[in-house]
């Protein structure tokens, strides 16, 4: 169902799951949440929602979470990872020396 989300959704969905995932490590401490979608960062404070965001709102909410914008160049972790994995040329070394 995930594939007919909109872009909001599916960044929302993603820190979702990433809390839900860590919640053993991140439940009653501060979390700081980088993003690269700018609007992302205003969830708490946006009148109209749908349902399915209502409900990641109050999931979020449980946590302490911040959720800070950082432009995609200068978030080179999370543009690293969403990398595949035979475009970085790290990785391409690490694979020829496992080999």
């Amino acid at each position: 169902y995930e594939v007919n989300y909109p872009t909001y959704d599916l960044e929302l969905a993603a820190v979702v799951f990433a809390l839900k995932i860590w919640k053993h490590y991140l439940y009653g401490k501060s979390c700081d949440v980088f993003t690269d979608h700018k609007s992302l960062k205003f969830i708490f404070t946006q009148r109209e929602l749908n349902m399915r965001q209502r409900r990641w709102l109050e999931l979020l909410k449980d946590y302490d979470t911040n959720i800070q914008y950082l432009p995609g160049k200068a978030n080179v972790v999370a543009d690293a990872l969403s990398k595949k994995s035979g475009m970085i040329a790290g990785i391409k070394v690490e694979e020829e020396i496992i080999r």
